[in-house]
């Protein structure tokens, strides 16, 4: 469909096309016909969608301040799953893993050589552990997702040291967000921090678009090469969502529940994970 330089702008903004987005289109454009991979339109979130999007993170803000405040050791990794959903619920929310091709609760809980996707169970948690929660709300149609490690007790320093470094790699991450640059500076400038560190990067797994549905366009890597990858535009939103393990980066799949990740040689892995929104002149922490 072609749009009028006086139509209505295609984000709903009710601007006119040549106020708008036409000089944006126009910018794309030219990125493609130097040979960059660009967001398709339907990755850009109109001014409407990002507030609605903007909701639905407010609420998974709470639910992961809600499990600071009372996960402890002596509490199992159920009734952390039970805290999560029932104020998702509170909220006329919905808690996106819950039956989620199959997932069975409300969030993921990856505890010590957990890597991600950790079922919630009578796990107990004790001094010592590390956990990652991950939570992703749907409110109103509209998607938030971003997890935090927490720290169980007395941990040793070793994982103490992880813990920080991981979400350095996240912070370093979301810095190197800039409009009209490539995805893989994100991933290069994660993977070098982590590799500075003795660390290694979880290949298999990695960030995702987010808004209109769970999992979209663009998968983000946290591993990589500068100056590669999609073009990062004003109006895109996904997460940065490290992994990074203690040991080598090679993993295995709980062959019981298809769902959780290990470390292959039974060392720690940590993982924070944000929703990023680009804007004109950087970045936006939507879920944090």
């Amino acid at each position: 469909m072609i749009i009028g330089r006086n139509d209505k702008c295609w984000c709903g903004s009710g601007e006119k096309y040549k106020k708008c987005h036409m000089n944006f289109d126009e910018k794309i454009k030219e990125f493609k016909s130097k040979g960059y991979e660009v967001p398709h339109r339907s990755l850009i979130k109109t001014p409407e969608q990002i507030e609605k999007i903007k909701e639905s993170a407010k609420i998974n803000n709470e639910i992961l301040n809600l499990v600071g405040q009372k996960i402890k050791a002596g509490m199992t990794t159920e009734e952390v799953d039970q805290i999560v959903h029932d104020y998702t619920i509170s909220q006329g929310a919905i808690p996106a893993p819950l039956g989620y091709s199959g997932f069975p609760k409300s969030c993921c809980t990856s505890v010590n050589d957990q890597i991600c996707h950790g079922i919630p169970d009578g796990y107990v948690l004790k001094d010592g552990d590390i956990i990652n929660v991950d939570v992703s709300t749907i409110l109103n149609g509209y998607y938030s997702d971003a997890s935090r490690m927490y720290i169980i007790g007395e941990v040793p320093e070793n994982a103490k040291k992880l813990v920080e470094v991981t979400k350095e790699c996240l912070i370093k991450g979301i810095e190197a967000v800039k409009p009209w640059t490539r995805l893989g500076n994100v991933a290069y400038t994660i993977e070098q921090h982590a590799k500075a560190n003795g660390y290694s990067v979880v290949r298999e797994f990695g960030g995702h678009g987010i808004g209109l549905e769970f999992h979209e366009d663009p998968f983000v890597f946290h591993y990589g090469t500068r100056n590669e990858g999609m073009l990062m535009v004003p109006g895109m939103i996904f997460t940065i969502e490290p992994m990074i393990n203690e040991g080598h980066h090679e993993l295995y799949i709980d062959a019981d529940n298809g769902w959780t990740s290990y470390t292959e040689d039974g060392k720690l892995s940590a993982q924070w994970e944000n929703m990023i929104l680009v804007t004109e002149d950087g970045y936006e922490i939507l879920a944090y």
